[in-house]
């Protein structure tokens, strides 16, 4: 799964990644949790990239309430195309959900050791992700989830799941509105993972009210 993260680049460092003309209201953050908005990347029918903010936990648009999106802030990459709250998503608005690194708790004897996994020098790069409009009465929810798949063998001795990255080859492809018949295969066969460093993190990031660089400080093996 993928249930924490973090996006501490700089506002011209995303908008150079994701060839962005705008980014409105931009903060870094150390901890992201799900149920809260994040910046996402779409693509407008004219052909350029859009950077938003999206609630994250898919609410379908068939949905009657709110609540489905305490379970649909990750989607598995193996039944996308089966599970009705993804299927739709998945053929016509696909996104990317930058990131410059994601939290992985390890189940040891003395309890849970959470993991920072990044690129080398907290570099930019983004998790494959699906997006929906929601209307319900005079509410209007614009949301979406991260797509996981099986660890590799990098991840698998942290945690069973990691998130898909789409690899920057492969942003426009993802993001292609015409492409409804997509496979996720395509774009897990190439391993945006080959570069990543596992670092065991302070316990500090357990919680999800904790926001700032302490967050990713390295296991000192006092906490």
């Amino acid at each position: 799964m993928c249930g924490r993260y973090n996006l501490i680049a700089t506002k011209t460092q995303l908008m150079a990644h994701f060839c962005l003309q705008r980014l409105p209201n931009y903060q870094p953050d150390y901890n992201i949790p799900p149920g809260q908005k994040i910046i996402a990347i779409v693509r407008l029918e004219d052909g350029s990239n859009k950077a938003v903010n999206l609630h994250w936990g898919l609410i379908p648009a068939w949905s009657k309430d709110r609540e489905i999106a305490s379970h649909t802030f990750n989607a598995k990459s193996e039944t996308l195309t089966e599970k009705p709250s993804f299927r739709s998503a998945y053929q016509h608005r696909r996104c990317l959900i930058p990131a410059t690194g994601f939290f992985e708790w390890q189940a040891t004897k003395s309890g849970k050791q959470p993991y920072h996994i990044h690129l080398p020098e907290q570099a930019l790069f983004a998790f494959a992700g699906l997006w929906e409009h929601w209307e319900h009465q005079q509410e209007t929810v614009y949301s979406c989830t991260i797509i996981t798949t099986a660890a590799n063998d990098k991840i698998a001795p942290v945690h069973d799941r990691m998130p898909v990255i789409i690899k920057p080859d492969f942003y426009n492809r993802w993001l292609d509105r015409t492409n409804t018949a997509v496979k996720i295969a395509d774009f897990l066969s190439d391993d945006g993972y080959q570069s990543m460093q596992l670092i065991p993190v302070s316990a500090r990031v357990n919680n999800p009210l904790h926001n700032d660089s302490d967050c990713l400080l390295e296991f000192s093996g006092k906490n």
